[in-house]
């Protein structure tokens, strides 16, 4: 790789990340924004990379260190290693065997892991990412089964288990993730315990990695939902692990359906489609409408922040179409939230990043028709957003009255995600801090940040 980008020899080096990561040219593409097409005249030789910003935009798609090219490509804000691999944990390397012991140690880098450990995989950018992806399509993943000394493990546990994930799943949709982080980890270090230290047979075990597969999706969201954006990767890698053992492509179209919201909302939306678009590759002959419409709400948000408006448009075309046909007995019970006022929310956010406020406010309002009434959160951030949108298009008083009502939630749910959302809404009204719409908004926002500060 090195003597490849010394020659600039760039065939060669999509080829060497391609063979290394498992990726197609597809995938590359979608990382560094060049056409498949291109991209395999350019492994061919038929093709150059000649102009200096679509090398630099290659590069940087493929997370290449700014270290090893003589260009000004943007640094990653780890140290590489003296020979210039990247920090990426030697249990989260997605070509080792997907086997119940590394399921296990990526849970302890999760849970556990030093700082460095639980960044590392992250600082290896979107290859290392689509390499995931695919190995968790492809890989064969080992029986699971443990003939272990320990006490027999029961069907009556695993019910009481799951049980305490679909619960903790209810109180973040309700209050959101507050302190539910610190409960995701003591749950799935009981479950750690049970996979390590019981015995079950294959049926059992997957049925466990079920469970874990669930809960370090949800824990991971907790970790994202609260602000800890480092730690939350981690958690869903090892969630893909679990979700291998337990054979349930569901549960891991689940944790890339996450990953995907992690991208559109770190700077990264093309690395969701990527990730929305696998999840749906792996359940599209499932029977499974509800999933699917969700995983295409994912993939809308990424590319509706990456100003692709008509492949935003026709994804959630689709979704609304998938999501009117129901539910059917194929969909994860996990699934419940999905409904026609979720659609209609994602498209309303959809329309805002693409520049179009009116169409954003519409959709807004005719998500807080349909939403479901529990999911508080969601409802909170549909209504910082359309403040926003309402603002945008120039109708101050209706998006100081909605503000309002995004501050009513503000005062007792607990999301950092959420307050980001209200943050930017206050941002943009104190610009106007001349109308007294305006005004009586970000008076109000003050008292509430006194109040908790004296709390």
């Amino acid at each position: 790789m090195r003597s490849a980008l010394v020659a600039w020899d760039f065939g060669r080096v999509s080829n060497l990340i391609r063979l290394r990561g498992s990726l197609r040219q597809d995938d590359l593409a979608q990382l560094t924004g060049l056409s498949q097409a291109f991209l395999s005249m350019l492994e061919a030789g038929s093709r150059r990379l000649t102009n200096i910003d679509r090398i630099v935009q290659f590069l940087s798609g493929l997370s290449v260190p700014a270290e090893l090219v003589p260009l000004p490509l943007p640094r990653s804000t780890l140290t590489s290693s003296v020979h210039g691999s990247l920090p990426v944990p030697s249990d989260a390397d997605p070509s080792l065997p997907w086997t119940t012991a590394r399921m296990v140690a990526a849970l302890d880098i999760a849970m556990e892991g030093s700082a460095m450990h639980r960044r590392g995989f992250l600082a290896a950018g979107g290859v290392a990412l689509t390499a995931f992806v695919n190995q968790w399509d492809a890989a064969e993943a080992e029986p699971l089964h443990r003939a272990a000394e320990g006490s027999r493990l029961s069907q009556v546990l695993l019910g009481s288990l799951q049980h305490t994930t679909d619960h903790l799943r209810t109180m973040d949709a309700t209050a959101g993730s507050g302190t539910l982080k610190a409960l995701g980890d003591k749950h799935l270090s009981f479950l750690k315990h049970l996979a390590q230290d019981t015995s079950y047979d294959e049926a059992t075990g997957r049925q466990l990695a079920a469970i874990i597969a669930d809960t370090a999706t949800q824990t991971g969201w907790f970790a994202f939902d609260s602000g800890d954006r480092d730690g939350t990767l981690g958690y869903l890698y090892a969630a893909l692990r679990a979700a291998k053992a337990s054979g349930d492509v569901r549960l891991g179209a689940g944790a890339l359906s996450y990953i995907a919201i992690y991208g559109y909302s770190t700077g990264a939306p093309s690395r969701a489609v990527t990730a929305a678009q696998r999840a749906r590759e792996a359940v599209g002959n499932l029977g499974t409408p509800a999933l699917e419409a969700m995983l295409l709400t994912r993939q809308a948000r990424g590319h509706a922040k990456l100003g692709e408006r008509q492949s935003a448009l026709a994804a959630l075309g689709r979704a609304a179409e998938l999501c009117a046909q129901g539910r059917s007995d194929r969909d994860p019970h996990w699934l419940y939230w999905i409904n026609e006022g979720e659609i209609h929310g994602q498209a309303a956010s959809c329309y805002l990043d693409l520049g179009d406020p009116r169409r954003a406010a519409e959709s807004f309002t005719e998500a807080m028709k349909t939403l479901n009434p529990g999911d508080q959160r969601t409802k909170g951030l549909f209504l910082s957003r359309a403040a926003t949108a309402h603002t945008a298009q120039g109708d101050l008083e209706a998006g100081c009255a909605v503000a309002h009502e995004a501050l009513d939630l503000a005062e007792h749910l607990q999301s950092a995600r959420f307050n980001e959302h209200v943050q930017t809404m206050l941002d943009q009204l104190s610009a106007a801090d001349q109308s007294p719409y305006a005004q009586g908004v970000l008076e109000r926002a003050i008292a509430m940040q006194g109040k908790r500060s004296r709390s």
